[in-house]
């Protein structure tokens, strides 16, 4: 994928985000990240059926690479069990990092692959993603 195609994604991520918004609805399991050096802010509302990842919901105010980075998460990590999306994030927090990942399980997700290479952007682009497996890990199933 050249430059301009990733940033094509990046910008329509940010202009459009993915479920940006909350619903009133019983289940969601909320989070809440946040970047000390700058604005970004973001609450996740997060609801897991039988294993699965049925709905992810944000708010929050963030610079365009979180709020791209926060819809490409939800996008991706939709429909798969917790299982697989921590797999998913592992391979992400590998992939901004410069270690080996698995470029097929990130889907658009791999148009973060260079932010490494920009530090001041690496906690822009990771914050939800911390907070998705945050809430993988404490979080409970609605059938639990």
């Amino acid at each position: 994928m050249d430059g301009k195609e990733k940033r094509n994604i990046m910008m329509s991520h940010y202009r459009n985000p993915k479920n940006k918004g909350f619903k009133d609805e019983v289940g969601y399991i909320m989070n809440h990240q946040n970047n000390e050096s700058c604005i970004d802010e973001v609450y996740l509302k997060t609801k897991i059926q039988d294993g699965k990842i049925e709905d992810i919901r944000f708010a929050g105010e963030a610079c365009a690479v979180c709020t791209a980075s926060t819809s490409i998460m939800i996008e991706t990590l939709l429909g798969h069990t917790k299982e697989e999306a921590k797999d998913i994030i592992k391979n992400f927090k590998n992939m901004i990092d410069g270690k080996e990942y698995k470029s097929d399980i990130l889907e658009n997700a791999v148009v973060f692959d260079d932010i490494g290479k920009q530090p001041s952007r690496k906690k822009c682009t990771l914050l939800a993603w911390w907070g998705m497996e945050e809430t993988l890990t404490k979080g409970r199933d609605n059938n639990e």
